[in-house]
């Protein structure tokens, strides 16, 4: 089976989709951006819980400055999670930017990357896997868009 990749999988609870989406529509003219926090599993990640990091934020960007990154560090060395996937907003349609390229939190190969348009407005549960973009880390450290049948709610 040389050559074949298993397709690795993002398994979140509806409830934790749910929160995400809460807390997204709470900033509804500037990007949010979240972290799903969890482990590695035998096919993919699970996510455990959802990490609002410490940011600074406007209509067409977010960063994390050096003291949300370092209260971040802290929160997985003490959890013993590792950042799976990070899940922000744009002002229009969902895309990964040069900006998300850039300066994206999560870099590990593998680590998934979504992105839900018009900050979330019109994302509900019902509609979440419609409306996100999702893209994925490969070892080349480049993100490439997959299909949302990787996550699994």
């Amino acid at each position: 089976m040389h050559g074949i990749r298993q397709k690795m999988y993002l398994r979140i609870e509806r409830t934790l989709v749910q929160d995400s989406i809460t807390r997204l529509k709470a900033s509804p003219s500037k990007e949010k951006v979240l972290l799903w926090l969890g482990k590695k599993s035998s096919d993919g990640y699970v996510v455990e819980e959802v990490y609002t990091p410490l940011q600074i934020t406007d209509e067409d960007f977010f960063h994390i400055p050096e003291a949300g990154m370092t209260e971040l560090m802290a929160k997985l060395r003490s959890t013993r999670k590792m950042i799976v996937a990070q899940i922000h907003t744009h002002p229009g349609e969902a895309f990964h930017s040069l900006a998300d390229d850039t300066w994206a939190i999560v870099r590990h190969a593998g680590a998934y990357s979504l992105v839900l348009p018009y900050f979330c407005a019109t994302t509900h549960i019902g509609n979440f896997k419609d409306t996100v973009a999702t893209f994925v880390l490969d070892k080349f450290n480049s993100w490439n868009k997959v299909d949302n049948s990787n996550i699994v709610m």
